[in-house]
């Protein structure tokens, strides 16, 4: 059996595409360095310059999606402009949710290594990225009238967790009726609950 080469052109990378892969196909405890190493076509010891375990590649696996996500989010708000706070927050909302369904395995690693004390300082700033982002539509619906003022976080929260529960629900669900479903849930969140 010949050596397998110690460089590679953008290793780090590589190993980050090929764990994201590896995790939707067969989840986090199925992700090995060693295994990733020869799906790369390195030795075994390579990743090790990157990653000096696995807690290490599930958190820049982590920071890859927030990063990611945070992206998507910032580009859905920039193309509906300032186009009021219900057309912003749908916006996020469709982001999220296609994230979501697309990434559902990455993105439950994304918030297991959140919550991790263990989590480095960048995963955190990134987690604080992606909120800034999540609760800058809600602030300014409050700055224009739009929005109930006060905190915005317990807003962002709201707005957040129906969200995120809302993917959950409907991963497997036909799109156009993701898309139905979820206009209506942002209304909802708009109106209230009570009765008008």
């Amino acid at each position: 059996m010949a050596d397998r080469p110690y460089h590679h052109g953008d290793l780090r990378a590589a190993l980050i595409a090929n764990a994201e892969r590896a995790l939707a196909e067969r989840g986090p405890s199925a992700l090995s360095l060693r295994e990733l190493a020869r799906e790369a076509g390195v030795s075994h010891a390579a990743p090790g310059r990157h990653f000096k375990d696995k807690q290490a590649l599930l958190d820049a696996l982590a920071l890859t999606g927030f990063d990611r996500l945070t992206g998507r989010l910032e580009h859905a708000l920039a193309a509906v402009g300032e186009d009021g706070a219900r057309t912003r927050v749908l916006a996020l909302a469709r982001t999220y949710v296609g994230f979501a369904i697309d990434n559902a395995a990455l993105l439950d690693l994304m918030y297991a290594r959140k919550h991790d004390p263990r989590s480095s300082a960048q995963l955190s700033a990134a987690v604080e990225r992606l909120l800034d982002t999540v609760v800058r539509p809600i602030v300014d619906g409050q700055s224009d009238g739009e929005i109930a003022g006060g905190d915005p976080w317990p807003v962002a929260m709201t707005v957040s967790a129906a969200l995120h529960g809302f993917a959950t629900l409907k991963a497997a669900a036909p799109p156009e009726k993701v898309e139905e479903s979820l206009a209506e849930v942002v209304r909802v969140l708009f109106d209230g609950l009570a009765p008008r």
